[in-house]
């Protein structure tokens, strides 16, 4: 029997799926302080999304330390502890290749913060007024 072919649709949806699931499974290890590390386990971090490769064989994993503060030392930490973290994701999640993780700081939100401030300078406001 012929192999069914996806559409982009298909993947694009199996990507995201399997992204949000190691994103749940990395944000439980890291709030339950699963991971034997000082760094990690005196700081509160957010991971904000996990971009997989089509192949799930790779993972951008973005995270942000909540009150923003040590985030090279964060990232730093969890770049060490990564075996770690990739085994406990490949035994939890039950896919045929375990994704390579690769922690990245998360920009969006600074960058929101220059969006919004930005929009409140005086000249735009001014721009933006009723007509």
């Amino acid at each position: 029997m012929p192999r069914q072919s996806q559409g982009n649709e298909d993947r694009s949806v199996r990507l995201l799926k399997v992204g949000e699931r190691v994103r749940h499974l990395l944000s439980e290890l890291l709030a339950r302080q699963q991971v034997h590390d000082d760094i990690l386990t005196a700081h509160t971090l957010s991971v904000t999304e996990v971009r997989m490769s089509p192949d799930l064989r790779q993972a951008k994993v973005y995270v942000k330390p909540l009150l923003g503060g040590d985030e090279e030392e964060v990232l730093t930490a969890l770049r060490r502890n990564t075996a770690f973290l990739q085994r406990e994701v490949a035994q939890r999640l039950g896919l045929k290749f375990a994704p390579k993780l690769r922690f990245l700081a998360d920009e969006s939100f600074d960058e929101a913060d220059r969006i919004e401030r930005l929009l409140n300078d005086p000249k735009v406001t001014r721009d933006l007024g009723e007509e």
